[in-house]
């Protein structure tokens, strides 16, 4: 580390100028000048939107910058996965009939656990209406009570799906008992600034405050950052400078505003941060560089972000994997390979070991291009530096497979991730299995969607729709309304565009009322 007396740190200058310009001016003429300096080589532990109480699920989210790719990691659950499959399939097969369902639950003599619970929760985080009624069915038997954890997933569902009133409810309900945690009050903000409820969302720190909360600035980080992250960079803004005097700001809160300025491609704000932040005592980390860096490449100012990559080199903090990442990452979108694999060259040169990210964007950028003798080579070479590929290496080699109408080696690829313990998404069994509807193979389709079932995985709307779209087309107009009564009875809408196609899909079988008939029931 460098033991000399740095000069005052220098701010970002960022005219107002219409973001929109070509790249190639940006090149000539930049106008954004990036000035930066050594600071302190400090590894921060960045919580960003998940600080919770230890009874709480456990997450942890990647904050270096650029936003892409963020990792969870869950708590083990200790429930019998036999019985969870159990209670499982009387819900499945019995919700829609409305009184059995609790009275075949009732007889079964379930041990109902909080981490029995949560994993019933989990295989209906899709479909609110047999949750919710197993979750009030649980609510309601003797020697068991809910706990924050029990509240917060079940609240998670509802505010997913938009059920507000019921997600506060419960919220309510929690405030009564005690149980409210920092994670219900994220996860309430972060369902109310999804739907763009902007004065809901902002109106949450005022039930924190009716319900005594006690809040410090790891807090009023954990709100603003669920702002930032649905693109409300104006609410986060408003709220950040109301608490100004409530809370004193550290760097993690200026980088967690940075962000979301950044995601909205407002460099104007983001340079005023960064220069608020200079200006309060904060050197910027690479964490605070990292997201710099991600918001120029966002706002299509390359030949800037280039500059800023090139002055962290020079004068630190020195670029890590992230920083590579989020450059190399640019590249492969943009088709340019050459240019990603010289900054992955340079990442091996500089010491930094490739991550599982970086080897999916350049696997993803080969692939999109059909050099699959690349892909398999970084494949190789994965392995060769112990990189396991995650669920997300998987999901991108099978979308490579299916976009070619490949579904056979897809489904090689999906039988190696079970293979290696990484867990199916509901985005792997749709992909499968609308690139075997779209090769006129339906019937592995449908063993697909019956794979997806059997293995726990609970269907969307996006799957059910890609499902009744293929039988309405095939003429099976009976079957394919038991699967829209099916999705709407779990609590799903039919988006209006797919809600169209129906209804010409329905038309064009002969059948144009059906659709309006059933909907009128």
């Amino acid at each position: 580390m460098s033991t000399y007396t740095a000069a005052p740190p220098p701010r970002y200058a960022v005219p107002v100028k219409d973001e929109d310009y070509q790249e190639e001016e940006d090149s000539k003429d930049s106008v954004l000048l990036v000035a930066l300096f050594p600071c302190l080589q400090i590894r921060l532990i960045f919580i960003g939107g998940f600080l919770v109480s230890p009874m709480v699920m456990r997450r942890t989210r990647r904050r270096d910058g650029g936003g892409e790719n963020e990792e969870v990691s869950v708590v083990s659950s200790s429930a019998d996965p036999e019985e969870v499959d159990r209670v499982c399939k009387v819900i499945d097969e019995l919700f829609a009939l409305d009184r059995n369902m609790e009275a075949v639950l009732d007889e079964c003599g379930v041990e109902l656990s909080h981490d029995l619970v949560v994993d019933v929760l989990k295989r209906f985080h899709h479909a609110r209406k047999p949750a919710f009624r197993f979750f009030c069915w649980a609510g309601e038997k003797p020697g068991f009570q809910h706990d924050s954890r029990t509240y917060n997933f079940m609240m998670s569902i509802l505010g997913k799906t938009g059920q507000f009133e019921t997600m506060v409810s419960l919220l309510e309900e929690m405030g009564v008992k005690g149980l409210l945690t920092m994670e219900t009050f994220v996860i309430a903000i972060k369902a109310f600034a999804a739907a763009k409820e902007r004065k809901k969302a902002v109106g949450i720190f005022e039930l924190m405050k009716y319900y005594n909360f006690k809040y410090g600035v790891d807090t009023v980080n954990c709100l603003l950052d669920s702002l930032g992250r649905a693109k409300l960079g104006k609410e986060m803004q408003v709220l950040f400078d109301r608490l100004k005097g409530e809370f004193t700001p550290n760097l993690q809160t200026y980088a967690v505003l940075l962000d979301g300025w950044c995601r909205v491609k407002n460099l104007l704000e983001a340079g005023r941060v960064w220069n608020e932040m200079i200006d309060k005592g904060f050197e910027p980390d690479v964490v605070t560089h990292n997201i710099m860096l991600g918001g120029l490449l966002r706002s299509h100012k390359r030949s800037d972000a280039i500059k800023l990559y090139e002055i962290m080199k020079a004068k630190g903090p020195s670029p890590n994997v992230r920083s590579y990442s989020i450059l190399i990452q640019n590249f492969c979108k943009q088709k340019q390979m050459k240019e990603a694999i010289c900054f992955f060259d340079e990442m091996r040169e500089s010491g930094c070991q490739p991550s599982v990210v970086v080897y999916t964007n350049l696997i993803t950028g080969f692939g999109n291009q059909n050099k699959m003798d690349i892909v398999h080579g970084l494949l190789k070479a994965m392995k060769e530096d112990g990189c396991t590929p995650d669920g997300v290496t998987y999901n991108a080699l099978i979308k490579l497979m299916t976009r070619q109408r490949m579904p056979d080696d897809a489904v090689r690829i999906y039988k190696k991730m079970i293979q290696n313990g990484v867990e199916p998404s509901i985005h792997t069994y749709v992909m499968i299995m609308k690139s075997y509807f779209q090769t006129r193979n339906y019937d592995m389709g449908r063993a697909v969607w019956e794979e997806m079932i059997e293995k726990g995985c609970c269907p969307d709307d996006n799957a059910y729709t890609v499902l009744i779209g293929v039988l309405i087309c095939q003429g099976r107009t009976g079957e394919a309304c038991k699967f829209l009564e099916e999705m709407i009875e779990k609590g799903m809408k039919i988006p209006q565009l797919d809600f169209n196609k129906f209804a010409a899909d329905f038309s064009r079988a002969g059948k144009p009322d059906i659709l309006w008939k059933w909907l009128e029931r």
